[in-house]
């Protein structure tokens, strides 16, 4: 009687570690997926700070106007018309994707 309960146990034991151990290594590779997605949106948002502000410096605001996603519109040396994306790229416009900024802006 003894025996079979103390290879019950033993065989427990061994049970629980193994998934433990399984577990273990799932939450490695998500949390290395977790970590490469969350460096690659903190480099866009560094990439479209850093060319909003380099915009707002060379370049002039289009004022009254606002970008098909509800951004600045800056025109710059050429005379052309950009907004600064999510990725921090410059998109250019046409004359007809560009918007009327609405009143409580």
């Amino acid at each position: 009687m003894k025996k079979k309960y103390l290879l019950g146990l033993l065989t427990l034991a061994l049970v629980g570690t193994v998934s433990l151990s399984a577990q273990a290594q799932e939450k490695k590779k998500t949390v290395g997926q977790t970590i490469d997605k969350t460096a690659s949106s903190v480099g866009n948002k560094t990439a479209e700070v850093a060319v909003k502000g380099s915009s707002k410096v060379a370049d002039k605001t289009y004022k009254g106007k606002v970008a098909p996603d509800g951004t600045d519109v800056y025109i710059d040396g050429k005379n052309r018309k950009y907004y600064v994306n999510k990725k921090g790229g410059k998109v250019y416009l046409k004359a007809s994707q560009i918007r009327t900024k609405p009143e409580g802006q």
